[in-house]
């Protein structure tokens, strides 16, 4: 038995800063890692995906440059070797710079292993044992895989990662955040691709204009779309998948060369014993923690993905920060203080912070709401990118910004500049009295909000 003040599960977003921090502190730390450094984002999730968009961008805007006066000879090509290759190295570097500055890290033991619990403060690698007072759950989550597409050759957002071609017709089932970036980006890379949704639109968390101009971008981009599709079931048909589904507008089969699945994530938190520990766990399989991300078990706290209270880079960063501060600094922060915010990465991008207009509506706030289409934004027009909109809500009694939505060039970088000010809870005026540079996105956020009007 190793005795440790700390033992930390999985090398995330959240474990290994958790990791270094507590180690640098003078603490006797564990981290236990049984497959790759760096956890979902820097290996099948923001990293490589965000590389491989940039490529297939260079491509969209290769093919379209005649538009701005440069005439490219020739078809564009796409080398997805030379592609992969670009997004494995990069990669590479991000895991090996985790896996040294942990491993080279003084009072800091690395196990590579799958970690299980023992009991509430004990947990197993191999053969080995270790003991702490206080444990770190950081296990993220995976591919949540559908029930009628488990006899075929599928790919999920991990297994993706390691093609080095274009696929002929790629099939994906699932039209929210996964589906969208994987549908553009293939589409660009010279696939046929068709997005089966179940619900009756694109990205149904958003609101209704938002999932209609999604769907609008991707058509004109020459994506295939199927919503409202019911009783999906894929069957191996050679090399061939061919997807049934009922669709109200078209229940025919679609048949493609490959298929992805993008209909959710589920915990890995279905292998660590938790039984064992006594930790409590939702019907999804989600660790419950409670305001400071504690379990019901003291002494053992869940970070990241594995807690369900985000599913995203920053929000399990953000975990490790609340836990560090609140153990560390005596503070007092809460997981209910930070606001939603989040972006998806398809061309331009869509950026979203607090609340949407559906769900000011149901707070039963007095709302005003200012909008404006990029079309009559002079940056959006100078570079030929004039898809999209912005739209900005703030509460009428309090004047404070409570949520804004920036489907846009540009936008997942000019959110931000509402979501300081929310933070800050000053009123919207701060904007509108700002000074904004010209010419720019940000500079027309002042002008939106000069033009509030009541949210019908």
């Amino acid at each position: 038995m190793k005795k440790y003040d700390s033992i930390i599960i999985g090398t995330g977003q959240a474990g290994p800063s958790m990791a270094l921090k507590l180690a640098g502190k003078g603490e006797k730390v564990a981290i236990i890692e049984r497959k790759f450094y760096g956890g979902t984002c820097v290996n099948n999730g923001c990293t490589p995906t965000k590389t491989l968009i940039a490529s297939a961008r260079a491509a969209h805007v290769s093919r379209n440059s005649s538009e701005l006066g440069v005439a490219i000879e020739g078809n564009v090509k796409v080398d997805m070797k030379k592609v992969k290759a670009r997004k494995d190295k990069i990669v590479q570097e991000s895991t090996k710079g985790i896996e040294n500055a942990l491993k080279g890290m003084k009072n800091l033991d690395v196990y590579e292993g799958h970690g299980r619990f023992i009991d509430a403060h004990t947990i197993a690698v191999g053969d080995e044992q270790l003991q702490a007072d206080k444990v770190y759950i950081n296990v993220g989550g995976r591919a949540r895989i559908l029930e009628g597409a488990r006899e075929v050759k599928y790919l999920t957002n991990s297994s993706i990662m390691d093609i080095d071609f274009v696929p002929e017709h790629l099939i994906i089932i699932g039209g929210s955040y996964i589906g969208i970036e994987f549908g553009q980006m293939y589409s660009r890379f010279g696939s046929q691709v068709t997005i089966v949704e179940m619900s009756d639109r694109l990205i149904r968390r958003e609101d209704e204009d938002v999932s209609v101009a999604v769907q609008e971008i991707l058509q004109k981009e020459g994506v295939n779309i199927r919503l409202n599709a019911e009783c999906i079931k894929a069957t191996q048909k050679g090399d061939k998948i061919k997807v049934e589904v009922n669709c109200d507008e078209d229940g025919s089969d679609i048949i493609g060369s490959h298929l992805l699945l993008a209909v959710g994530r589920t915990p890995n938190t279905d292998d660590l014993g938790l039984d064992k520990a006594g930790i409590e766990t939702d019907q999804r399989g989600f660790i419950k923690v409670n305001e400071q991300l504690e379990t019901n078990v003291k002494g053992v706290w869940a970070l990241g993905d594995c807690n369900g209270k985000g599913a995203f880079t920053h929000t399990a960063y953000n975990d490790y920060e609340i836990v560090a501060d609140n153990l560390l600094e005596n503070t007092d922060r809460k997981v209910s203080d930070r606001i939603t915010c989040y972006a998806l990465y398809m061309d331009p991008p869509l950026a979203r912070v607090g609340m949407n207009e559906q769900q000011a509506k149901e707070s039963g706030k007095k709302v005003l709401k200012g909008e404006r289409p990029m079309s009559r934004i002079a940056r959006a027009k100078e570079k030929g990118e004039t898809y999209g909109f912005m739209k900005i809500l703030v509460e009428e009694d309090s004047q404070k910004l409570i949520g804004a939505t920036i489907l846009g060039v540009g936008g997942d970088e000019v959110i931000h500049s509402l979501l300081d000010v929310m933070y800050s809870e000053k009123p919207y005026t701060v904007i509108t009295h700002a000074m904004h540079i010209h010419p720019t996105v940000s500079e027309l956020i002042p002008t939106v909000l000069g033009d509030l009007k009541p949210l019908e």
